[in-house]
């Protein structure tokens, strides 16, 4: 199979994945969002070995390299609101700011822990 077509079928996998976690969330009573729950189910499933890595690599690859596509919907959106943004505007520019530094900071942190880890065990 071509890696256009495994990349396209993984994709439609992990987002038939997503849409069902999305729907059973709910039924959970939980007030945790279901793409949340998906990532963390979907890390278990990686680590215990029920989905191997090679059935999502291409198609989460292709998903991570083009995430900025994603973010262009939202931003247009943003221009709806442009009355919030002129009277509340700083204060939505210092929550991002703080909540970017926030992500970058722990994603930081993360991976050097994980560095570490794996330095320690030989991979």
């Amino acid at each position: 199979m071509n890696n256009i077509a495994k990349g396209l079928l993984q994709i439609a996998g992990l987002t038939v994945f997503s849409m069902s976690v999305n729907a059973l969330t709910p039924y959970l009573h939980i007030p945790i969002p279901g793409s949340i729950i998906g990532m963390i189910l979907l890390f278990l499933l990686l680590e215990s070995g029920i989905v191997r890595l090679s059935w999502v690599e291409a198609g989460a690859s292709w998903l991570l390299a083009e995430l900025l596509l994603f973010f262009i919907p939202s931003a247009i959106g943003v221009m709806k609101y442009t009355r919030l943004l002129e009277a509340d505007g700083l204060q939505v520019l210092a929550v991002v700011v703080v909540g970017t530094f926030a992500v970058m900071a722990c994603s930081g942190v993360l991976t050097g822990a994980i560095y570490r880890i794996k330095e320690r065990r030989g991979l």
